[in-house]
């Protein structure tokens, strides 16, 4: 099976559904900063390094608890819905790097080089705020990321499965579907190899969102004992370990 990236290209996993896409252009694309609070990243990889684009799925802590430090060290462009980028401005985000979004709007990027469409996801969705306030953080989200030269993939963010992954698939036609599988709080192995069927011409699957607290019992393993055999026959699941970094 061909490398599921465009050569030159790196993936880095530090656990949970944090990942640093660097593209062979050397732009490098930071999802959902769960960092130093994470229980899955190794100590020596709290640090991201430099960041272009972060594109940030929804406000739970275990996907947004780093993105301020990361937005103000890095000054990257963020990409998110309306809300999530209204609190990062308000806490001192700078304004003109934000693009905020919502669900069935595309943007390009000129200077990264690429476009981004926010996608449904179903979850919940809030941003911690100071002394246990609860702040609305808009709704939960996913991505679909497209290169210039036509390669797309799709990170799903937390959600469960839904029939309409099958239109992410038909409009964008993803080669890569970054989909959690821990379970309880998402999608779960079986719910997953569901996606997988629905997200047809979709030749890799990297699993997140699994490991990290032991309420999540969702295993790569299980995802593929639950692909049906097409699956299995067309997609590969792709994993790392938490710090690891993959070359393509």
């Amino acid at each position: 099976m061909a490398s599921p990236f465009p050569a030159g290209s790196r993936l880095t996993w530090f656990g949970h559904s944090t990942f640093l896409l660097q593209l062979s252009n050397g732009k490098r694309l930071l999802f959902d900063p769960f960092l130093e609070g994470n229980p899955a990243c190794p100590p020596d990889r709290k640090d991201p390094g430099p960041v272009d684009l972060m594109l940030i799925s929804h406000g739970h802590s275990d996907h947004f608890a780093d993105a301020m430090a990361v937005a103000k060290r890095t000054n990257c462009t963020v990409a998110a819905i309306f809300e999530i980028v209204g609190y990062l401005v308000d806490n001192g985000v700078a304004s003109e790097k934000m693009q905020p979004m919502n669900k069935g709007g595309t943007i390009r990027i000129d200077d990264i080089g690429v476009s981004v469409t926010m996608t449904n996801a179903f979850h919940s969705n809030h941003i911690d705020g100071d002394g246990g306030a609860v702040i609305y953080g808009g709704e939960p989200a996913g991505f679909v990321v497209t290169l210039d030269d036509g390669f797309s993939l799709y990170f799903a963010g937390d959600t469960c499965v839904f029939g309409d992954m099958a239109l992410i698939a038909e409009l964008y036609g993803p080669k890569v579907a970054f989909l959690p599988i821990g379970d309880r709080f998402t999608m779960g192995p079986r719910e997953a190899a569901k996606a997988v069927s629905l997200l047809s011409g979709v030749e890799t699957i990297v699993p997140m969102h699994y490991g990290t607290f032991p309420l999540l019992t969702g295993t790569p393993d299980d995802l593929k004992r639950e692909l049906s055999p097409t699956a299995r026959a067309t997609a590969k699941v792709l994993l790392l370990s938490p710090g690891e970094t993959r070359t393509f």
